[in-house]
């Protein structure tokens, strides 16, 4: 794993936009089927817009109909943390970057393949660097 990235509030509000601050450093969520990635087919790996993290490759993106890229897993077992989410009156499970911390999404057991998860990810907290062919 590399190493952490600490940035001040004031640093991260210089380098993302105001959507991306929203979701990655307040656990905001974007509008479903709004995002720039919901319907994205291009191979590639999807990075982390706060830090450059990989985080998913597009060979495990799927179509869920949430209105929201999904994910059957991270590249790397390591590239994401889990936590327990209970806001707005239910228990999730949050989906962080390993690396920076910024809030991704969260993941639900009820995906394809044989882990059973999707990953369910903010397109705003991804930036999609294409696979060369």
């Amino acid at each position: 794993m590399t190493q952490k990235i600490e940035k001040t509030d004031a640093e991260w509000r210089q380098e993302l936009t105001p959507e991306q601050y929203a979701v990655l450093r307040q656990q905001a969520t974007e509008r479903a089927f709004t995002g720039e990635y919901v319907h994205v087919k291009d191979d590639g790996m999807y990075h982390c817009a706060g830090c450059g993290a990989e985080l998913f490759g597009s060979d495990t993106k799927f179509e869920s109909g949430t209105g929201w890229p999904s994910f059957t897993e991270p590249a790397l077992a390591d590239s994401v943390e889990t936590h327990e989410d209970s806001s707005h009156g239910m228990v999730r499970t949050e989906v962080v970057c390993a690396r920076c911390g910024g809030h991704l999404g969260h993941v639900f057991p009820d995906g394809p393949g044989p882990n059973g998860l999707r990953y369910c990810i903010n397109s705003c907290a991804l930036d999609l660097e294409p696979r060369e062919s």
